[in-house]
């Protein structure tokens, strides 16, 4: 491919020029004085037309992506041998007919991220070429009628529009692979049933064709808000029509489900507890398309910014960044305990405090724009930019805040009718109506019968080879298929009613009809107070798991200090909590027993969401373990010492990591990753469980983290404060070519994985800078978007625009220092690292786990910790 500027240039035969990010506001006249031209990118500049394109009669493909179009481009008729044409992210609202009817070879076309509302009728004209088409993020309210008659589509991209229906007519042909339609007001087919891919989508018609469809109007409700806000006696006063008072040794333990109606709406409360501790699980089921409502006590709370950030800012922030778009009613609750005219000064207060962060989250997200597009070479930043772009466009919907009196049965019924009043409202809850065909319904009907029966266990978990055999035996269900029933229970999981996790392999089969009881499963390891829990098994189940009074104080003492508990420790709690609920039955299931002990459905879930990390505590190296292979799973060793299980949540702050690290260095390498608004809650202990997952030898605290690759340590540190959100990452400066090699790769492989996590938090901005290396000097150099090789800059000497010192570029960004002039080496072989033994570094003596494996070709070029990273890393996000 040529350069960025390059004239035309030759590349298999095919003549090509790249000019993207050139800021061209015309097209050079060189470019078009060849016109025997085939490929022409100009993605990322300014321009506004393309006059003189129609001068290139031989062009095939044509980018035009990222510029300031805003009329189409009539010229574009002229270039009958085009097959790739993109138009995507300019500002195109309407497209002429007459163009595509002379583009009778067109292939690929990208229109997303335009205005545009219709498509012309001339686009059928392409339908014995075109197979990709991409009208995402537009304004398109109907489906446009041209894309059903492209009878060779194999690809189409619908995303975030407006569109309330997919016609039927779209899936009758054979050609069409892939529809992504999510980000639309869905009601036929559902969004839950889109998920499930073009055959799902193909059997939802197929039933539709033999009855007609049934609204079903459900609404998933999350009740957030700090602990002992009464949550718990909204969500029952609600569900059973009069005041209900929750006691607070009732108190919500995890997190409660229940479902009831008003009017024709089905509403499904998810009832989360507001401890911390709990905050962990809650990211598994908080998601998009629901009403949340924040309960404050407005007797607890106070006109402090302390008490508005704890009992609301809090929930507020973690909105913002894991369902950006959301709806939120405030409630404010223990009003018999405040003055009337307290309730309304306190309600001013929170109103004006959430409206104050919608501005400032805005302001920040304008002031990051801005500072990127006023860099020296904005080009570099482009990917960021988008980023930021998208999240501007998110904003949470904060409703009035009713308060109320839950001893006041008039005062329940208002806020019911507030609630039923604002689900109604087609513009906030643009999804509550969707078009099911009745067998949905049946299906529906028979799992909560089968739920409910006195045949079924209390903790409602089933085999679901079992489950399709019971569906099957109801007359009225008989005659579905197994794929059907299958994309039924997987729509029925999307909507919460079940939970049928088919990604993690040790509950593939498993079906909970009660979802509630997987949250039990959760808050046996992941609860509030759980030394307490520890402290209280008794002495039936200690000699039932082979342990004594000793050992379990042994159990207390180190999850207390280091957040660990072996695997019999975990048996014994466990039991402990289930049998005293009387679900004894389920403990081997839950746990594992015989050669699957440590696989039960239990520590799949809890490390599927990362929130406990396997550690495996070996005292020598042991010549019969199996050879690690990147990219598959690193099996125990039978025989090995017992497991021990490492819980990040509760992890307190220590020396240990501190006193390995042996203090920061002026020469260290330094990066820092900021975060706005602030770090997660929770983010920087899944971020342990990754990493340490990874790299084997680690020492880890609170808010710190030592990893240690082939002897060589990188320190991770988190501060959350306001407006200073930041993780630091540290290694020592290396020496010679080799060693700034292997540490940027290490430190990239570890930004690789703060910035997968950071997906998860749609409305999260993480930006990467490096501190000057000046002593006193505050500028930090902000990184520009990776180019897929490890490296953001191709300079020897960066400047700082602050102090105005100059520095070699690799000790500030991902650069290896320039070779001095010699022969040209061997190529270098490729090594994959990791453990036992014993290295120096610094002043401490750290444990490695050695074993050297030369990786094979086509792993040619060093990449250090970064290429194994890819390896292993990118099948789990």
């Amino acid at each position: 491919m040529a350069k960025p500027g390059a004239c035309p240039g030759q590349e298999d035969g095919v003549r090509q020029v790249t000019l993207s990010m050139q800021r061209l506001r015309v097209l050079p006249p060189a470019v078009l004085g060849d016109p025997a031209l085939e490929s022409l990118d100009l993605d990322r500049n300014k321009l506004r037309s393309i006059a003189g394109i129609s001068k290139l009669c031989n062009l095939k493909k044509l980018i035009l992506s990222k510029n300031e179009i805003v009329d189409f481009p009539d010229e574009i008729q002229s270039l009958v041998r085009l097959e790739k044409l993109e138009l995507n992210q300019n500002q195109i609202r309407v497209i002429p007919e007459g163009v595509f009817c002379h583009l009778p070879r067109l292939k690929h076309l990208r229109l997303n991220n335009n205005r545009l509302s219709a498509l012309p009728r001339d686009l059928a004209a392409c339908r014995g070429s075109l197979q990709y088409l991409n009208i995402s993020n537009n304004l398109f309210r109907t489906f446009p009628q041209p894309v059903l008659q492209l009878a060779c589509l194999q690809e189409l991209h619908v995303q975030n529009n407006a569109l309330r229906q997919l016609p039927r007519e779209l899936f009758q042909g054979q050609s069409l692979k892939m529809v992504k339609a999510s980000g639309n007001p869905l009601r036929e087919p559902p969004s839950e049933v889109c998920a499930g891919g073009i055959q799902q989508i193909q059997n939802y018609f197929s039933q539709l064709q033999h009855s007609s469809g049934q609204e079903d109007k459900r609404v998933k409700t999350m009740f957030l808000g700090a602990s002992l806000a009464g949550k718990s006696t909204i969500c029952q006063s609600l569900k059973q029509g009069q005041t209900k008072l929750v006691p607070k040794e009732e108190r919500t333990v995890g997190i409660e489900i229940s479902e009831f109606q008003i009017e024709d709406f089905t509403f499904l409360f998810w009832d989360f507890a507001g401890q911390l501790e709990y905050y962990m699980t809650h990211h598994v089921f908080i998601t998009p398309q629901a009403l949340v409502i924040l309960v404050i006590n407005l007797h607890m709370y106070q006109i402090t910014d302390q008490s508005f950030k704890e009992l609301v800012g809090f929930w507020i922030n973690n909105l913002f960044m894991r369902v950006p778009n959301s709806v939120v009613l405030p409630v404010g609750t223990h009003v018999d305990c405040c003055r009337e005219e307290e309730v309304e000064e306190k309600r001013r207060d929170i109103m004006a405090k959430i409206a104050a962060m919608l501005v400032e989250r805005k302001s920040n997200l304008a002031h990051f724009i801005d500072n990127l597009e006023g860099s020296e070479e904005p080009k570099f930043y482009v990917d960021q930019w988008e980023r930021l772009k998208e999240m501007e466009s998110h904003t949470l919907t904060i409703l009035h805040l009713v308060a109320v009196n839950c001893t006041d049965h008039s005062d329940i019924k208002k806020l019911e009718a507030t609630i039923l009043e604002h689900v109604k409202k087609e513009e906030l809850f643009p999804e509550v109506v969707r078009v099911l065909p009745p067998v949905y319904r049946q299906v529906e009907a028979a799992i909560v019968a089968i739920a409910q029966s006195e045949e079924m266990a209390g903790h409602g978990m089933m085999d679901f080879q079992y489950l399709l055999s019971k569906l099957s035996q109801r007359e009225s269900l008989a005659s579905l298929g197994r794929e059907l029933l299958q994309d039924i229970l997987r729509y029925l999981h999307r909507i919460g009613l079940l939970v049928w996790y088919e990604e993690i392999k040790h509950l593939e089969s498993t079906v909970f009809l009660q979802p509630t009881f997987l949250i039990t499963m959760f808050k046996l390891l992941v609860r509030y107070r759980l030394v307490q829990q520890l402290e209280s098994i008794s002495v039936d189940t200690l000699i039932g798991e082979h342990a004594t009074i000793r050992d379990r104080s042994n159990w207390v003492w180190t999850f207390k200090s280091k957040a660990m508990l072996c695997h019999r420790a975990v048996r014994a709690l466990v039991k402990h909590q289930l049998f005293s609920e009387g679900m004894q039955d389920v403990f081997e299931e839950i746990m594992g027993h015989g050669p699957h002990r440590g696989r039960g459905k239990l520590f799949s879930l809890l490390k599927h969401f990362e929130l406990c990390l396997e550690v495996r505590h070996t005292k020598a190296l042991n010549p019969q373990a199996s050879e690690f292979v990147p990219g598959k799973p690193w099996e125990t060793t039978q025989g090995c010492d017992e497991s021990w299980y490492l819980f990040p949540t509760y992890l307190n702050q220590t020396q240990e990591v501190s006193e390995v690290w042996g203090g920061d260095h002026p020469e260290d390498l330094h990066i820092r990753a900021y975060f706005s608004p602030e770090i997660p809650e929770g983010f920087f202990q899944r971020f342990l469980v990754k990493a340490c997952s990874f790299y084997s030898t680690h020492w880890v605290a609170k808010v710190t983290c030592l990893l240690v690759c082939n002897g060589k340590a990188l320190l991770i540190k988190e501060n959350n404060q306001r407006a200073y959100s930041y993780l630091e990452l540290r290694c020592r400066k290396p020496a010679g070519r080799t060693g700034f090699q292997f540490a940027w790769d290490f430190l990239v492989a570890a930004v690789f994985i703060v910035q997968k996590l950071a997906e998860a938090w749609p409305g999260l901005h993480v930006c990467v800078k490096t501190p000057c290396r000046t002593a006193g000097c505050p500028a930090e150099l902000i990184w520009p978007d990776m180019d897929g090789t490890n490296t953001t800059t191709k300079e020897d000497v960066k400047t700082c625009g602050t102090c105005g010192h100059r520095f070699g570029a690799e000790l500030l960004l991902p650069k290896v220092p320039r070779p001095p002039e010699q022969p040209p080496a061997q190529p270098s072989a490729h090594y994959y690292v990791t453990s036992y033994g014993t290295t120096t570094f610094g002043s401490s003596s750290i444990q490695v786990n050695q074993q050297v494996r030369r990786l094979p070709p086509p792993w040619g070029r060093p990449q250090g910790p970064m290429l194994v990273a890819k390896l292993v890393l990118s099948p789990r996000f």
